[in-house]
């Protein structure tokens, strides 16, 4: 591949660590973003298994360390807020206290994998890809405000909903699996004064819950709520708003002051739980990573990871075959779909709001064994 030159749509966790990985591989990435900036507010992630050794590998594992959210356990609680049950994090890790797994919020680490590879990437934010059109030499690619450029590789890591994806392999509609359920994410104050816990109350159709981030200072809200499909645009923030509060109008505890923050939160949120799967992540000189080629969903607590990971083997490959994308894509394939596969399985046939066991996590989360790039650039 003569253009060594490659545009990454979406600066997520899989867009920014492919970008690292990238550059270490003599390519020149750029990552078109639809955000003004980094994406703010999102959940607490979790990094696990092989994941932790894409974090050691780019050195920034400590970091990862160091910003932790520290939770200690959590309560379930009822409609008038007695406390019904508690469990600690000993609990949650079935008493494995050597446990390595790490949990940050997500937009903690996007700060930090884009301060380790934003000095040798390009960034055009505030835009989008408009048009695709590839041939044997290269990608002419079209942008709402950026001018046509041409590029040797086009990846998609830009999520559920991927433009990419839908741009070159046709309606997400076909590639979309709804796993039932809705959520909402968003930032509060932390009112209840929370000590770095979680406070859930659960009907049998709804969850409502509390969390507190920031050492404390702040708080996330999460509202999930099972569902037939529901046919809603994904970008129309101002009918989820109204959605949610239409579902949970007369839910007990914490829930009506929620909805009242939810109006007013600059960083809300809301998706279906869904998967995104199909037969082959790529075509021609387009691969997708992370969510746009294999979203696992919320439910299987894996989606950060298989976005570090397959983003790693991704740039790993095309690093080991320059002048082959066809080559670096079918074995970034190979080595990685039993693993997405896994890790997918572990939110199937399993309520919204229920989660895998430690041992289910563990498995899934170790299932692939990362190669040893050399390094380059």
């Amino acid at each position: 591949m003569h253009n060594r030159n490659v545009l990454i749509s979406g600066a997520s966790v899989a867009g920014l660590t492919l970008a690292y990985w990238l550059q270490r591989a003599g390519f020149r990435p750029t990552v078109v973003e639809r955000a003004p900036g980094l994406r703010k507010g999102g959940q607490a992630i979790d990094i696990r298994g092989c994941a932790l050794q894409v974090m050691d590998r780019m050195n920034l594992l400590d970091k990862v360390r160091s910003v932790t959210t520290g939770m200690r356990g959590m309560s379930v609680v009822d409609g008038d807020g007695v406390e019904l049950s508690r469990s600690t994090e000993e609990t949650f890790t079935g008493g494995v206290i050597d446990n390595d797994d790490v949990e940050l919020m997500r937009d903690d680490l996007t700060t930090l994998l884009f301060d380790v590879s934003r000095y040798g990437t390009e960034f055009l934010f505030d835009d989008v890809i408009t048009a695709i059109a590839q041939d044997d030499d290269g990608v002419e690619v079209r942008f709402r405000h950026e001018r046509p450029r041409r590029f040797g590789l086009v990846i998609g890591a830009d999520g559920l909903h991927s433009g990419v994806r839908r741009l070159v392999f046709g309606p997400e509609s076909s590639h979309l699996r709804f796993l039932g359920s809705y959520l909402a994410i968003f930032s509060v104050d932390n009112f209840l004064a929370l000590d770095h816990w979680q406070t859930f109350h659960m009907t049998p159709q709804e969850l409502v819950g509390v969390y507190s981030t920031r050492d404390n200072t702040e708080a996330r809200a999460i509202l999930l709520f099972h569902s037939p499909e529901l046919d809603i645009d994904h970008r129309d923030p101002v009918r989820h708003r109204a959605l949610v509060a239409d579902r949970f109008a007369g839910v007990g505890w914490e829930t009506p002051r929620l909805l009242e923050r939810m109006g007013s939160a600059p960083d809300f949120y809301f998706d279906s739980m869904s998967q995104v799967r199909l037969d082959h992540w790529s075509k021609g000189r387009v691969t997708l990573v992370g969510d746009a080629g294999y979203c696992p969903s919320p439910r299987s607590g894996q989606g950060t990871s298989l976005a570090l990971a397959g983003a790693y083997v991704l740039a790993g490959e095309l690093g080991n075959r320059p002048h082959d994308h066809r080559g670096a894509f079918a074995r970034y394939e190979l080595l990685t779909r039993d693993y997405v596969h896994r890790n997918q399985r572990l939110a199937q046939n399993r309520s919204g709001d229920s989660r895998p066991s430690p041992v289910e996590l563990a498995r899934a989360a170790n299932s692939l064994t990362l190669p040893a790039y050399p390094c380059r650039g």
